[in-house]
C-alpha cells in the first residue's frame, strides 16, 4: 500500500515551549539562542511578580521554582545554562561553542562570571531580601557595586580580544550571556559603560542583531502595556 508524504515523514514534532518572564535575563538568554538557531517556540508567561512560579503546576516543571523552563516533547529542562547546552547539543545550527579549546574556555568563563557574579543581583529573591535590609538608595548602590565588579572582571578578561563581539567576530555563548546583563546594567542600574570600552563595543554590536533585539523585555508578550 502506498503511503502519503505525511506517513513517510512521521508525526510532526511538538513545538518547543518556553516558560518565561519578560524581565528575566536568564530567559532572555534562552530566547536569543532560540532565535539564533531558528527554532519555533511557544512563549508561556509566568508572572513571577505575582508568585505564579510557586504554583504546583509550575513546580512540577521546575522544583527550584525559577524561570526559564524549556519543554521539548517529553524533555523538561530548567535553568538557562542547562537549557542552552541542551539546545546546543540537539540543534547544531548556529553553534555557540567554537572548536578551538582556548576560545571555548573563554566563552565558558564569560558565561560563568555572568551567572555567578552579575546575574544573581537581578534575581527576584535577592532583590526582595535586600529590600528588607536596605532602603532604595542603599540597595541600588549595593547592586551597582557588585555588578560593576563583575563587569570590571569581564573587561579585563576581554580587553585584548579582537573582534566585534565578546570573543571575536562570531556570535557565541559569551555574547548570549553577556548581552542581557549589559542591557540590565544600563537600563535598570544606570551604569556608565564608558568605563568598559571593550564591553561597550560588543553592546553596540548586539543592538544590530535581530535575535538579540527580539529577546528584549519590551518585545515579550507579557511586558506591561504602557496604556
Amino acid at each position: 500500500m502506498a503511503s502519503d508524504s505525511k506517513d513517510i515523514a512521521g508525526p510532526a514534532q511538538a513545538k518547543l515551549k518556553l516558560y518565561s518572564h519578560c524581565q528575566s535575563t536568564c530567559s532572555q538568554r534562552v530566547i536569543i539562542v532560540l532565535k539564533l538557531k531558528g527554532l519555533d517556540y511557544e512563549y508561556k508567561a509566568v508572572d513571577i511578580m505575582k508568585g505564579d512560579h510557586f504554583d504546583q503546576e509550575f513546580e512540577r516543571l521546575n522544583p527550584i521554582n525559577f524561570v526559564p523552563v524549556l519543554v521539548d516533547g517529553d524533555v523538561v529542562v530548567g535553568d538557562s545554562y542547562a537549557i542552552i547546552l541542551y539546545l546546543e547539543d540537539k540543534y547544531p545550527q548556529h553553534p555557540l561553542l567554537p572548536k578551538d579549546l582556548k576560545r571555548k574556555a573563554l566563552n565558558l568563563q564569560v558565561a560563568s562570571i555572568v551567572c555567578s557574579s552579575i546575574q544573581p543581583f537581578h534575581n527576584l529573591l535577592i532583590q526582595k531580601f535586600m529590600e528588607t535590609k536596605f532602603n532604595a538608595d542603599e540597595k541600588l548602590k549595593l547592586v551597582q557595586h557588585h555588578v560593576e565588579k563583575g563587569l570590571s572582571a569581564l573587561e579585563k578578561l576581554l580587553k585584548d580580544v579582537p573582534g566585534k563581539y565578546a570573543t571575536g567576530d562570531e556570535v557565541l555563548l559569551a555574547d548570549v550571556f553577556l548581552a542581557p546583563q549589559l542591557n540590565f546594567a544600563v537600563t535598570w542600574l544606570g551604569i556608565d559603560m564608558t568605563q568598559y570600552p571593550r564591553l561597550a563595543r560588543a553592546d553596540v554590536a548586539y543592538n544590530e542583531l535581530p535575535a538579540f533585539q527580539a529577546a528584549l523585555p519590551e518585545r515579550q508578550p507579557d511586558y506591561p502595556s504602557s496604556s
